[in-house]
């Protein structure tokens, strides 16, 4: 499958979106307009103006459909919600050439909020996997004390882990220490 630049970084943003939902017992990631604004800065996300509580509101609200679906079961689960996000969202797709990067396409309206700016690039960057039939790599951490999101662009679709430094390398020497234990004993 091939994916473009862009769609790779609406990919990061919104696995990173995902993410930052509380938990259990983890705070939630967009806890206020200024970590709201952190995360925009952060994937430098373009054509967004001053933030608001409203944009904290209606991101949190479209960061819970997103959830949805990496947790839908199904690719016809996933493009129903997907299709909501992106309708909702009002898609103005447009070629656009920006702050050095070469011919990309926004599906966010000129003047659009944070929130629809996000449902419509990111709702696009997963419509493109479901479209592919590629919605099983849209995944959960098979870590029992993980759930974080993560989109698996391995070749063979055998990631488990959202991160192998972590999650899967502490499940890796976990299982080895029992292994031991279990020859020794």
């Amino acid at each position: 499958m091939l994916i473009t630049h862009d769609t790779r970084c609406a990919l990061d943003i919104v696995v990173d979106l995902v993410n930052t939902a509380p938990e259990d017992d983890t705070a939630d990631g967009l806890a206020s307009v200024a970590d709201l604004d952190e995360f925009v800065r952060k994937h430098d996300i373009s054509e967004v103006g001053s933030l608001s509580e409203l944009d904290l509101t209606a991101v949190r609200k479209i960061r819970g459909r997103f959830c949805g679906i990496f947790a839908a079961p199904d690719a016809r689960a996933a493009a129903v919600l997907i299709n909501e996000l992106v309708a909702a969202a009002g898609t103005t797709p447009r070629l656009t050439d920006h702050d050095g990067y070469d011919w990309h396409v926004h599906y966010f309206a000129p003047g659009a909020s944070v929130a629809d700016h996000l449902a419509a690039d990111c709702g696009m960057a997963l419509a493109f996997f479901v479209v592919a039939g590629e919605q099983d790599r849209l995944r959960r951490c098979e870590a029992p004390d993980c759930r974080h999101a993560f989109v698996d662009l391995s070749r063979n679709r055998s990631r488990r882990y959202c991160d192998s430094r972590t999650c899967g390398n502490r499940l890796h020497v976990a299982a080895y220490r029992a292994r031991r234990k279990e020859a020794a004993g």
